[in-house]
């Protein structure tokens, strides 16, 4: 059937309870988060689709996690959660087959064994994050647990993970969310498209990129562009100022804008804030 859910999700990691107790300022972020979570399940969501930009990337392709799971985890200030999640490999499969088709550059990634079902893929932080508020919280381990075998019993959609390249062309990206979109639709299941992004990146001098004013000039533009459901108005951000605006976000935002040109959906904007030197948008798509 097709999508049943979309969203532009953040992963700046502090909003995770767990880690921290006032989400670094984020708490409007971390609050439209678990509202991001509720709406997923009222979708009755069974299996995710998630871009994120920090990922094991390939130079000059999109790369799909080609492996059984995906496990990592994440640290701030003395505190500890981990994650371990089951990877959609049917849905991988359908969505590389169908994209190579099209011509757009597929890589497949696994890590470890030489089979999918001996092969484990790092879990990052962008994908992470996301997962954590849509469904697979109750498979978070604290400080002090072993991450091992996966949990008893899974919690949580499986997630098909992607991660473009920034110098795949950006249209091939929108074609890409367009094939998410068209194979989506041929599932029984009931298939979500989350974007992993942050937004600029250089909102304060004393963070880790300075300052820019470009940051909260191209986040406006993000928010406007989300506002008005018209994502594919990106696609001509200029290529200096988006680099100028260190956001991580363009690239699975667009191939988003693809799959809503496939699926239309109503999208409802929950938040925007940048409390310390970075960006980050709550945004939810639903039929």
């Amino acid at each position: 059937m097709p999508l049943v859910f979309a969203a532009v999700a953040p992963h700046g990691f502090p909003i995770i309870p767990e880690l921290s107790d006032d989400a670094e300022g984020a708490l409007a972020t971390r609050t439209a988060m678990e509202e991001l979570g509720r709406r997923s399940v009222a979708a009755g969501v069974e299996a995710l689709v998630i871009a994120g930009p920090h990922g094991v990337r390939v130079n000059g392709a999109i790369c799909l996690a080609d492996t059984a799971r995906a496990a990592g985890t994440l640290a701030w200030q003395g505190r500890q959660v981990e994650l371990n999640v089951p990877v959609d490999g049917r849905l991988t499969d359908a969505i590389a087959a169908k994209a190579r088709e099209r011509g757009i550059p597929i890589a497949l990634a696994g890590y470890g064994g030489n089979r999918r079902d001996q092969s484990v893929l790092p879990l990052d932080w962008g994908i992470l994050t996301p997962l954590w508020f849509l469904g697979h919280s109750q498979n978070m381990r604290g400080h002090g647990d072993v991450l091992a075998d996966p949990p008893a019993a899974e919690i949580g959609p499986p997630a098909m993970i992607v991660t473009p390249s920034r110098s795949v062309p950006r249209e091939s990206l929108v074609d890409f969310g367009r094939v998410v979109a068209e194979v989506s639709a041929a599932e029984p299941r009931r298939i979500g498209f989350v974007a992993s992004c942050d937004w600029g990146h250089a909102h304060a001098a004393l963070g880790p990129y300075g300052f820019h004013p470009e940051s909260a000039a191209v986040d406006a533009e993000v928010v406007a562009a989300v506002q008005a459901n018209d994502l594919m108005r990106l696609i001509d951000l200029d290529e200096r100022r988006a680099r100028d605006a260190a956001i991580d976000g363009l690239w699975q935002a667009l191939m988003l804008g693809g799959a809503l040109d496939v699926t239309p959906m109503d999208v409802e904007f929950l938040s925007y804030e940048a409390p310390t030197y970075y960006g980050m948008l709550v945004a939810v798509w639903a039929p």
